[in-house]
């Protein structure tokens, strides 16, 4: 991510979001901080939601790298560990619902973090869809409707849940993460009941039986790593979340590292399963998770686990909308756009206290996205993931210089040389991804450059001011 040479944008910490220091003038309403580490580790877990990327992000990956799966996730989970820690310590020394945009943007100056709201927007609209999508197969057993029709009224039905108020809808989304984990905890014991390979697979990728066929190279892997970091993303949402925790410097870097190792366990521990107990490697990189948890018990146990997974699914949408909203709520709350546009997506409903128009948008246009192929939605969010990861990561070297050297902030360990290796190790991923993908995400780079350059930029000191509300 290209940073430039601006200054860091101003940034109020009034009682009220958007209002001025001086607080002369009423700002609009503001987020209250209502969630402490419980309710937001579930709420940001639902968002990683490790059963549903498990069951609707796993199946590619298992198609591209074959028995490497468990492999591939645990060297993610690896690279994650570091991109957590630098999330941690930006997302406490600027606890913003802008997430990316505002912690960038607040350290590395406006442009840099403009871009970074561009490529995070990319992922509020994209990831809902993708996964609203899945629910389609797997009601199946019960229900045979049009994918894409599935997928649409998932999104309306994420939407209208996603207008309650945070607390309520943390404790609805803990009871659906609990059912998810359990569907998770039977797919991993009825794998492991079945096992068909030796556990040696697991570090000698192939895509064919044991002895059958040549090991896939560290290239393959390595380029699986995009989709695994997808697979585990949504531990970094935590961020999105700041505004509403209480105490967000201890509370943020508590939610990021508990939801990350939580998630990756849930995700991790099934795929083993998986690859030991596919009853062929054929069957193996089809994915198809619940045909095989069928053939390893009943068609009842089949359906349980089918409907657990759709349940999941649903519970993952309804806290993206949540989450995701509060990034479009956050942009029109640092005018973004025009003055009409900012009054409207910045409001705050008095009876739920949720951006309620920034979730509508939010929410109707993921619903209109699951007409859009896929197999293009998760190549491009993909190589976003990984775009997002290495701006926080480079930005990271740059959050302890000026005068936010002595800001209250965690600090990771081994700074700086954590940082550059993680960014160095996300370049080379991002190098071996498919070229239309990064094309497409290069489009977006360069029309929000070109919207920064003839709005944003000569409207400097009425446009795009971060806001950092007080702690």
């Amino acid at each position: 991510m290209a940073m430039t040479a601006d200054p860091p944008p101003a940034i109020s910490t009034s009682t009220a979001a958007g209002s001025a220091d001086t607080g002369t003038e009423p700002g609009p309403r503001r987020l209250p901080r209502s969630i402490g580490v419980f309710g937001g580790t579930l709420l940001t877990l639902s968002c990683l939601t490790p059963a549903s990327s498990l069951f609707v992000v796993v199946p590619p990956l298992l198609a591209l790298t074959g028995t490497g799966a468990a492999l591939t996730i645990v060297l993610a989970g690896v690279l994650c560990v570091a991109v957590a820690f630098c999330y941690a310590e930006m997302g406490t020394l600027v606890p913003s619902a802008g997430g990316e945009y505002a912690m960038v943007g607040t350290v590395a100056g406006r442009f840099s973090g403009w871009l970074m709201f561009a490529l995070s927007f990319v992922v509020v609209l994209v990831i809902p869809p993708i996964f609203a999508v899945g629910t389609a197969g797997y009601l199946a057993p019960v229900l045979d409707v049009d994918k894409r029709v599935v997928g649409v009224v998932v999104m309306l039905l994420g939407t209208l849940m996603g207008l309650l108020n945070l607390r309520a809808n943390a404790w609805i989304t803990g009871i659906f993460l609990c059912l998810e984990v359990v569907a998770a905890g039977v797919v991993a014991f009825l794998g492991f009941a079945h096992t068909q390979r030796p556990a040696s697979v697991l570090v000698q990728p192939t895509l064919a039986e044991p002895g059958q066929g040549s090991v896939l190279g560290p290239v393959t892997i390595i380029a699986g790593l995009a989709v695994a970091l997808f697979v585990l993303q949504g531990f970094t949402t935590a961020i999105y979340l700041s505004e509403e925790m209480r105490t967000p410097r201890r509370t943020v870097v508590r939610t990021v590292l508990w939801t990350l190792a939580a998630g990756a366990l849930v995700v991790l521990v099934p795929v083993v399963a998986i690859v030991l107990g596919a009853p062929d490697t054929a069957t193996l990189a089809a994915g198809d998770v619940a045909a095989m948890v069928t053939g390893w018990s009943t068609p009842a146990v089949g359906v349980f686990v089918s409907l657990a997974i759709a349940i999941a699914i649903v519970n993952a949408v309804v806290v993206m909308v949540i989450q995701n909203s509060r990034v479009l709520y956050a942009s029109a709350r640092d005018r973004a756009w025009p003055d009409g546009v900012n009054r409207v997506l910045g409001t705050i409903g008095a009876r739920f206290s949720s951006p309620w128009p920034a979730t509508l948008v939010v929410g109707v246009s993921g619903a209109v996205l699951c007409l859009v192929p896929i197999a293009t939605l998760n190549g491009v969010t993909s190589v976003v993931v990984a775009a997002l990861y290495l701006g926080v990561v480079a930005a990271t070297l740059a959050a302890r210089r000026g005068q936010h050297r002595q800001a209250p902030a965690w600090r990771m360990w081994g700074w700086p040389v954590l940082p550059v290796l993680t960014a160095v190790v996300l370049l080379y991923v991002l190098s071996q991804q498919k070229a239309s993908d990064l094309v497409i995400t290069l489009a977006v780079v360069l029309l929000a450059a070109g919207y920064w350059r003839c709005y944003l930029r000569p409207r400097t000191g009425e446009r795009w001011v971060v806001t950092v509300p007080e702690n």
